[in-house]
């Protein structure tokens, strides 16, 4: 397993470009509608971006109307 991850450090590479931006759309909306819990969840568990998926389409949904900062 080492060997294979060493000589296909492009695969590391493309899993971050997967899960990075992922990462910061749910951190993002959490902040923005004051989810501390979930902020701490997403920013410590690495699930390969499906708790920030599940988060972003089911869980962000805001009961009151966010409001906006100039």
């Amino acid at each position: 397993m080492e060997n294979f991850i060493l000589e296909n450090t492009w695969i590391i590479f493309l899993i971050f470009l997967w899960i990075i931006p992922w990462k910061g759309v749910a951190l993002w909306k959490s902040a923005r509608h004051g989810q501390k819990g979930w902020f701490i969840v997403i920013l410590i568990i690495n699930t390969f971006a499906i708790l920030e998926i599940l988060y972003i389409f089911f869980f962000s949904k805001s009961k009151k109307p966010v409001k906006k900062v100039l």
